[in-house]
């Protein structure tokens, strides 16, 4: 009988990063960011699926799952990875996801982050946002971040996860790692004690509701670096996110703590590789100059993307740009890329004048 560890061993040989499981249909395997099913392999029956996916679950979690549906774990075979798994039903029958999380965590170098990313982690406080779309590697850059604190600051770091993915071992950082479910019933909830377990840094896997939020910015207010996740594209996007959160009468004063609060919005997106060989990251960069408070104040995010199209000597970049560099040196398509921009027409043009300029990416793409 086949065991979800053989499946697991698969993905990885297979360089894949998710696994789909559903009744009716052989496994499916997302390689490079395309499905492909796995051949030679049956569908999967309910039988199959109960096997699979009950062995990985101890009696706790089966307990939660029958009583929500659904369940985010983690999951670990020894020698090969960790996996997220989010266990579900879908049309009365088990489904499942599982994302495969390398043992070894990659620096900010290997992932290609932008320079300045570095000094961001070496901030004292505030409110550090990585922001993009599900399965756009916010976990693996927050990773290398909090990896990049943990080998050359001796600080308290205090994460808040759901489910915990990547695994930390203290350096000069002591490090707690918290499982929404495990360790405490939600990110509010956590973040509500936090204060007592004298952090200096906070990470909190997601900002997905008001109290989360609202814990977050008062945790930076505080004198801590905190790090946060939401599900946005871009760095103003990101800024009405959270302002629209909250009732309209504690908005101007949301503006407020943002704009003193508020280091840096990284927002981020993964595109395949022109070669067909893995997938490579595009980043947007806003760092909270003078002038970007004043319009987070101002409520005037409508104006951020100028503010970071001019800032490259603070370090800023805009998606865009970034798309263009990569598109010019032929890293990803034209298409790829422009499939990403915010402003198809604009990028076409700016790609066209690149190449006759020879590719000279570094100077159109800036």
């Amino acid at each position: 009988m086949l065991h979800i560890d053989d499946l697991l061993h698969m993905l990885v040989e297979s360089e894949a990063s998710d696994l789909h499981l559903r009744v009716g249909e052989p496994p499916v395997m997302r390689v490079f960011g395309e499905l492909k099913r796995v051949p030679n392999m049956p569908p999967m029956s309910d039988r199959d699926m109960y096997d699979l996916l009950y062995v990985m679950m101890n009696d706790d979690r089966k307990v939660r799952f029958e009583q929500n549906m659904e369940l985010d774990m983690s999951y670990s075979v020894p020698g090969l990875a960790r996996f997220r798994v989010n266990i579900f039903r879908q049309q009365g029958h088990i489904g499942a996801v599982m994302r495969v999380i390398p043992f070894q965590i990659k620096t900010i170098d290997e992932l290609s982050l932008p320079a300045k990313v570095k000094e961001l982690c070496l901030m004292p406080r505030g409110l550090i946002l990585v922001t993009g779309p599900t399965g756009s590697g916010k976990s693996t850059s927050l990773a290398s971040m909090v990896n990049h604190i943990n080998l050359l600051r001796p600080k308290h770091i205090m994460t808040i996860e759901d489910p915990i993915e990547y695994l930390h071992k203290d350096n000069l950082a002591t490090i707690n790692q918290r499982e929404i479910g495990v360790d405490t019933h939600s990110f509010a909830a956590a973040l509500k004690h936090v204060m007592r377990q004298n952090p200096d840094i906070i990470l909190v896997g997601e900002m997905r509701d008001l109290e989360t939020i609202s814990l977050a910015i008062t945790a930076a207010e505080t004198g801590h670096l905190v790090f946060g996740t939401l599900h946005t594209t871009d760095a103003p996007q990101t800024i009405d996110r959270i302002i629209d959160v909250f009732e309209p009468d504690a908005q101007q004063q949301v503006r407020m703590q943002l704009s003193t609060t508020l280091q840096a919005v990284l927002s981020q997106t993964l595109l395949p590789r022109a070669d067909g060989i893995g997938r490579v990251a595009a980043f947007e960069l806003m760092i909270a100059t003078p002038a970007i408070r004043t319009l987070i104040r101002d409520g005037k995010t409508y104006q951020m993307s100028t503010d970071i199209q001019t800032g490259a000597m603070h370090g800023m970049q805009t998606l865009d740009s970034h798309l263009l560099r990569l598109a010019l040196q032929r890293i990803v398509s034209f298409e790829d890329a422009q499939a990403k921009t915010s402003n198809p027409t604009e990028f076409e043009v700016r790609y066209r004048r690149g190449m006759e300029r020879g590719s000279d990416a570094s100077s159109e793409a800036n």
